[in-house]
């Protein structure tokens, strides 16, 4: 499905901070010292009804060959002003990590082994329509880091597993509109700016067509990055190209086409048909002359 590769190409992408990772579509995995877990899924979008128990597992690969031992917990988070995760061990105001049971806060793992993790979700019955979102936090235990002269401290690593739950009829609600153009990897590129409005977290999905004043048509695809509820989001459309080959964007571009807002079946969309003209920072005449790579998909956001 173009979808998955589109996002697989993302993950490579994906960006560590401070030492935890919270990816798209492919395992994720973390070191500090001998922290050596591999975590899959590494997030969770499920739904949930009030007063009813979902229960979902992780499974931890110890990619090493001594054994591992992890601390577990939850976190609230958010996304950053930079686009970059932000976790909080403490609860957050209307906090859903009181509903979440983990199976277990202390891990073993032998070497080179596997193991499944479990947790469940249970809103209240009269939880309103809402989405809880959390992260299971895998810890790997203090090892001491000596630094020149007699100084040392201690490091661990870890990885955050995100969870997205809708609670009952929860759902995004993406107004877009056209946001000028953005520089990524030496090419100019259209930019959306995707509201939402609604009480769950959306994504940016499809394959759109732009055809530039020659009449020469491109493919685009917007980067899948989630928007919070009440969050705005500037969203890069990337040209698509087969391997290596060179595209050479020439502005202006209409835009056209349908933008699914998650990939589940009946998912909603919203048709636009967008002009961008060249930017005020680059005139004209160098747009037509600078032939650029597609720029890797994702490139310069962290998405999560």
């Amino acid at each position: 499905m173009r979808h998955t590769q589109l996002i697989e190409k993302i993950a490579k992408k994906i960006v560590l901070h401070l030492g935890m990772a919270l990816a798209i579509a492919l395992p994720i995995q973390g070191y500090a010292q001998s922290f050596s877990a591999v975590v899959s899924p590494p997030r969770f979008e499920v739904a949930v009804q009030p007063g009813k128990t979902i229960r979902h597992v992780v499974e931890i690969t110890q990619a090493s060959n001594e054994k591992g031992t992890y601390r577990v917990y939850t976190n609230d988070w958010t996304i950053g002003a930079d686009g970059n995760a932000v976790f909080a061990d403490e609860l957050a105001a209307n906090s859903c990590r009181p509903w979440v049971s983990l199976e277990r806060r202390e891990l073993t793992i032998a070497a080179n082994a596997k193991m499944r993790f479990r947790f469940e979700i249970t809103p209240p019955a009269d939880a309103q329509a809402i989405e809880c979102r959390f992260a299971i936090m895998i810890e790997g235990a203090e090892q001491v880091v000596k630094a020149n002269g007699a100084m040392s401290f201690p490091v661990s690593g870890r990885v955050g597993v995100v969870v997205y739950a809708a609670v009952g009829e929860a759902a995004p609600k993406l107004e877009i509109s056209p946001a000028g153009t953005r520089i990524s990897e030496g090419m100019i590129v259209p930019v959306l700016n995707i509201k939402n409005t609604g009480n769950a977290h959306g994504r940016a999905f499809g394959f759109l067509k732009g055809t530039d004043p020659k009449g020469v048509k491109f493919d685009f695809s917007p980067e899948p990055l989630p928007i919070l509820p009440g969050q705005t989001r500037a969203v890069m459309l990337i040209p698509q190209a087969e391997g290596n080959a060179t595209i050479k964007l020439t502005y202006p571009i209409n835009i056209q086409g349908a933008i699914e807002w998650s990939e589940s079946l009946g998912s909603k969309k919203t048709e636009i048909d967008f002009r961008f003209d060249a930017p005020n920072s680059a005139p004209y005449s160098d747009l037509n002359n600078a032939p650029a790579k597609a720029p890797p998909v994702g490139a310069g956001i962290a998405p999560k």
